[in-house]
């Protein structure tokens, strides 16, 4: 009955209608920024612009907003009201607004059926975050460990269907889900070598890696429980599962492997792990200097199925070594920037013995079973540096108080000077790879970690190789002795769509969300936020003169980009699809670029 107890705590008329309001207000503001909705300007007065949605279905919204950089709006919750005839009334309802937008965008019933379902579980997770944050008001959250601090997180800031987590139960989102910050035991197989796919970085193998992760006692105990069932240990990989997993997906897609003792089950590790944002990636809190693991977990999340393509996890150790090989040779990196790179060491892929042989099966069914192991973001650290994910910027607490004005305030700088910091921490590795190497990471809030030192920002860490790194497909000299397995693998991308790592991934995806803050809690307005951004490029171009055909070509600058679009991509283009390959973004219009040219672009 934990559940039902849950329920009561969590679901109540108040707090249902504050984050309902709160997820209506997301959506208008991302829809009209992902040209979606096209309202009227109905009057003007400062900084408050009056709209007028009028709808195919006799439907009309009103509401006021302002406008932002980055063609991006922030809507004021209270002003959004509904009509229909001479009748209006306070709109609050999310899933109401999508149904009223369904004809008019152009959405088919069977994505809006889905998304309904995406909605609730999402304002179902809002409701829990919201209940929490109320009983946590004032506490100050800049003293969590990196592992605590990653729960307190609130999802995607753009995607506004971020925790629809399509696959949980309820009783799974109160066990697994990162924001009920529950530790985890790790289950572990024994799988068959002929079966599997284990690769490792250079001097490490499986048995040193296994022994130091599960403990010498426990792994001797896993070996003996092989041979007491007549099996060769020697024959055998061991695997680490997600208890979900392996319920769901393992038992079930796997029968015939299990029954042939391709698979065997050997129990529970004895270390306990906290979920981190990605719900499928686990930080050891028993020793925190042991790896951290990335394990499937097929559920929908955002965008796609939350999965270990094979063919990249059995490539994930040589992705590291070839991104540290850079930075081993390459002083700005290593000695300057003092960049952390937290690198997939070691990964084992188990392909489905059916599906991996079917033309088009549905790429979930290629992801089901494997590993991935990080090296930990606790093994890199000095004394007195402390990681942050940069996800956290963007974090305000029940009492109203952004994470972002702790930190300053601790620092004893001025809010001016650390965001100078900041951009000086982040920008110029980001930049050193794309200029010099065409190699770009995903840099968005989930994959960056912030070293801070005395609340200052310090040092940056990248991490996720293995899905998030692009290479450039410009014959660069850099790039022309890569290797011929990770060409086959790794995404090249003309010069606009390796920039998009950045100015997307980093910018559009963070940073905008950052400047409203700094904007409406620190007197920073966006126009000398984002010229701090462009001092940190051009500083760093001044720098290296040597690359400017570099910066001609990687032109982060330039007056506008193709717009990327998230939640148009689930919404119109891609739904619900269960197609052979991962969705990605939609490409849809352009937006401003507000570091263009001399002086930052406003309205």
């Amino acid at each position: 009955m934990q559940a039902v107890q849950n329920i009561i705590q969590t679901l109540n008329p108040t707090t249902w209608k504050i984050v309902s309001r709160n997820l209506l207000t997301k959506m208008i503001a991302e829809l009209m920024y992902e040209d979606m909705l096209h309202p009227e300007v109905m009057d003007e007065r400062e900084d408050r612009v009056t709209y007028q949605l009028k709808l195919k279905n006799d439907i009309t919204y009103t509401y006021q907003a302002k406008r932002r950089l980055f063609n991006s709006f922030t809507v004021y919750e209270e002003t959004i009201q509904r009509h229909i005839g001479e009748k209006k009334e306070e709109a609050t309802n999310p899933i109401q607004f999508l149904l009223d937008i369904q004809t008019t965008v152009g959405m088919n019933s069977t994505t809006a059926g889905h998304l309904i379902r995406e909605y609730n579980q999402t304002l179902i997770a809002d409701a829990t975050i919201y209940e929490k944050k109320k009983e946590k008001a004032g506490v100050d959250l800049t003293k969590l460990d990196y592992a605590e601090l990653e729960g307190e997180m609130e999802g995607h800031p753009w995607i506004t269907y971020n925790k629809g987590r399509i696959g949980f139960s309820y009783e799974d989102y109160l066990a697994y889900a990162p924001e009920q910050q529950k530790s985890v035991q790790i289950a572990w197989l024994a799988v068959h070598r002929t079966r599997t796919d284990f690769h490792a970085v250079s001097e490490l193998n499986h048995d040193d890696l296994i022994r130091s992760e599960l403990g010498e006692q426990q792994y001797e105990a896993f070996l003996n429980q092989l041979q007491s069932a007549n099996l060769n240990p020697h024959d055998y990989f061991f695997l680490p599962v997600h208890e979900w997993q392996w319920n769901n997906y393992i038992i079930p897609f796997f029968a015939e492997e299990l029954a042939q003792q391709f698979i065997v089950p050997l129990g529970d590790g004895h270390d306990h792990y906290l979920p981190q944002q990605s719900v499928r990636t686990f930080v050891n809190i028993t020793n925190k200097e042991k790896h951290h693991v990335k394990l499937p977990m097929s559920i929908l999340n955002t965008l796609v199925y939350r999965g270990l393509p094979g063919e990249r996890t059995v490539l994930a150790p040589q992705i590291t070594e070839y991104i540290k090989g850079i930075w081993e040779k390459d002083s700005f990196l290593n000695q300057t920037c003092r960049l952390i790179l937290p690198g997939e060491i070691a990964s084992l892929n188990y392909d489905h013995p059916y599906y991996t042989h079917m033309e088009g099966a549905p790429y979930q069914y290629l992801e089901m079973l494997g590993c991935i192991w990080r090296e930990s973001i606790y093994t890199y650290l000095d004394e007195g540096e402390h990681p942050i994910t940069l996800a956290s910027l963007l974090y305000v607490d029940g009492s109203g108080t952004p994470f972002v004005s702790r930190l300053i305030e601790q620092s004893g700088l001025s809010a001016d000077q650390w965001m100078d910091r900041l951009f000086e921490v982040v920008l110029p590795p980001l930049l050193h790879y794309l200029y010099q190497y065409g190699v770009v990471f995903s840099p968005h809030g989930q994959n960056t970690i912030l070293v801070l030192k005395e609340g200052v920002p310090h040092r940056l860490a990248m991490k996720d190789f293995v899905d998030d790194v692009n290479v450039s497909d410009q014959p660069l000299p850099e790039l022309a002795n890569i290797p011929a397995t990770l060409k086959e693998v790794l995404r090249s991308e003309p010069p606009e769509g390796l920039c998009q790592f950045i100015f997307t991934g980093l910018f559009v995806c963070h940073m905008r969300y950052l400047s409203h803050i700094m904007d409406d809690h620190h007197d920073i307005s966006e126009a000398v936020f984002w010229e701090k951004a462009q001092r940190v490029i051009l500083a760093y171009q001044a720098q290296f003169p040597a690359l400017s055909e570099r910066f001609a070509c990687f032109d982060l600058l330039r007056p506008e980009f193709t717009k990327l679009c998230l939640n148009r991509n689930r919404m119109l283009d891609y739904g619900y699809e269960d197609d052979d390959d991962r969705p990605h973004a939609s490409e849809y219009g352009k937006v401003k670029n507000p570091l263009a040219g001399s002086k930052i672009h406003t309205f």
